[in-house]
């Protein structure tokens, strides 16, 4: 994978506030979250300083210090890193390393260097977040010798003054790559060929003991452009069960979430349907006689079925449906469409919800509970059970096979490069749905950052 900061994925819930947006979804990162960041750190960490202090002389991080000295540092090892929640203000960063210090041929030592750093997170001009060091306090002590008359030269140095400056640009430098994944967590990620959705944090984190504490405003967009879609009644805030969760990270996602996001998709027409009936003119005229006299030929019947209604999803404990507005309208023709009568249909669908890497699985199950009323007619009136007789097996198989096909790739849910969910629970609540999950580092990709 490379030189992949842990720390990216903590900061991505450290965002300024959008005051005219309306959370729709959110997570929490538990104490454990923070502890595995810190652990997969550390090798991006070790492989910045090595870079940046292997071959300097050890006077070159002293104040006082003006002429280089013998005292080379030939080798760096990160044994200590660690992130702390400060509660209502940010991170705390603490690195413990080991600098080799090559004397002579016959001779080392081992100074350790120790960096206390506050973080920070600040939006830039250019709208992303960015992570700042707000405070650092480096220091220094001998750890080990084995030339007791070369330990004294080296405490002498030791004892020197740091230059904070120069230990802290090391801080800095090794938060470009988390900034870099800051960057990337506004981005657009795709539903489909022509939708797309975008993560937005609205408000500055609630850091707490119990973790920290984000809210989101999710954006759909139609070939980049937002849709207009109604902002969530009532603003979500995260439901006290999710930090009792011993998961590394908790994704809370509301109702309003789910039917936003069908509704996204309705607009962008993905659901639309067209589609061959298995009736033709002639089989339809023995029940509908009008039709036998529009149609001398015998001709298949087609399906085109569109959203008159804004789609619903609905949440209760264990089970989530969506509810789908519709007209199918029944003609012949194609391309060019021939409308007979058009039918308005309502119908329900369960919806089964899981996670793969880092994306939300939906797969609509069995259509239910389908009402079918006649909308319009060129052949004069139908009653609704000869509708259901002529139509509601193929409406169903037409419409629950585009649902599905177009869910078939999965939705992006809040996440940054290089992260994966495991161990991951999907628990429907009334109202919102909760998905504690573990994270785990992608392997080596060759150092470039995976983006989606």
């Amino acid at each position: 994978m490379g030189k992949i900061c842990a720390l990216g994925i903590v900061l991505s819930l450290l965002a300024p506030a959008l005051a005219t947006k309306s959370p729709d979804c959110g997570g929490i990162l538990s104490p454990s979250g923070l502890s595995y960041f810190a652990e997969v750190s550390k090798q991006h960490v070790e492989t910045i300083l090595v870079q940046d202090l292997t071959g300097r002389s050890v006077s070159d991080l002293l104040l006082g210090s003006p002429k280089p000295t013998r005292n080379q540092i030939d080798s760096v090892k990160v044994v200590d890193l660690s992130l702390l929640l400060i509660p209502e203000a940010g991170l705390r960063l603490s690195i413990d390393a080991d600098l080799g210090i090559a004397v002579s041929p016959s001779t080392s030592k081992v100074v350790r260097l120790s960096i206390l750093a506050d973080l920070h997170v600040e939006r830039n001009p250019e709208g992303n977040l960015e992570l700042t060091v707000s405070a650092c306090k480096p220091t220094v002590e001998e750890v080990q010798s084995t030339e007791e008359s070369e330990s004294e030269s080296l405490s002498s140095e030791a004892d020197k003054e740091i230059d904070v400056d120069k230990i802290c640009l090391e801080v800095s430098k090794l938060l470009v790559l988390p900034n870099e994944l800051l960057a990337s967590l506004t981005a657009q990620l795709p539903v489909t060929a022509s939708c797309q959705l975008q993560y937005l944090p609205l408000a500055a984190p609630v850091i707490s003991e119990q973790g920290i504490t984000v809210s989101l405003q999710t954006v759909f967009l139609a070939s980049g452009t937002a849709l207009p879609l109604p902002v969530s009644p009532a603003p979500f805030s995260m439901p006290e069960a999710a930090s009792a969760s011993a998961s590394h990270l908790t994704l809370a996602l509301s109702e309003h979430y789910y039917t936003s996001l069908f509704l996204a998709l309705a607009k962008d027409g993905a659901f639309n349907v067209t589609a061959s009936s298995p009736l033709t003119t002639a089989a339809v005229a023995q029940k509908i006689s009008q039709i036998g006299s529009l149609f001398r030929e015998d001709l298949p019947v087609r399906l085109k079925a569109t959203f008159r209604s804004s789609p619903r999803v609905l949440l209760e404990e264990g089970k989530a449906a969506l509810k789908l507005f519709l007209t199918v309208h029944v003609g012949v023709g194609s391309p060019a469409f021939q409308n007979v009568l058009s039918v308005s249909v309502d119908m329900s669908a369960g919806l089964l919800l899981s996670v793969t890497d880092v994306k939300m699985m939906i797969s609509a199950a069995a259509i239910e509970d389908v009402e079918l009323s006649l909308a319009a007619s060129d052949v004069g009136p139908v009653p609704d059970a000869l509708l259901k007789e002529l139509f509601l097996s193929t409406i169903r198989e037409e419409i629950l096979a585009q649902m599905n096909a177009v869910l078939s790739e999965g939705i992006y849910l809040p996440h940054v490069p290089n992260f994966i969910y495991t161990d991951v629970n999907v628990v429907i609540h009334k109202d919102y749905v909760l998905i504690p999950c573990n994270l785990k580092l992608q392997p080596k990709t060759g150092g470039q950052i995976i983006t989606g």
